[in-house]
């Protein structure tokens, strides 16, 4: 967590990930919707109708309870900020 409660931050928490060269998430969803910014390297991200290619600058919506996925299909870290409501705020 970069950002949230830690830092007084009554609404959203905002969390970084790297994935490395290869890597990828499990299928899986949420109770909240969270939005997504890509800072470096390639990937993808899938939910169970689609797929979508990403990289630096893209920006991804996941409604919430939408089963998906992110996997780095690049060579260096896949890394990204991920944005969702706090625990005390949580929809």
């Amino acid at each position: 967590v970069l950002m949230g409660e830690n830092v007084g931050a009554p609404t959203f928490t905002m969390r970084h990930f790297e994935i490395a060269p290869g890597g990828r998430t499990p299928f899986h969803n949420h109770h909240w919707e969270h939005e997504v910014y890509v800072l470096s390297g390639r990937g993808k991200v899938r939910n169970k109708d689609s797929e979508r290619e990403i990289g630096p600058d893209s920006f991804v919506y996941v409604p919430r309870e939408e089963e998906h996925n992110f996997e780095n299909t690049g060579d260096s870290p896949f890394t990204f900020l991920c944005v969702i409501p706090s625990a005390k705020n949580p929809a």
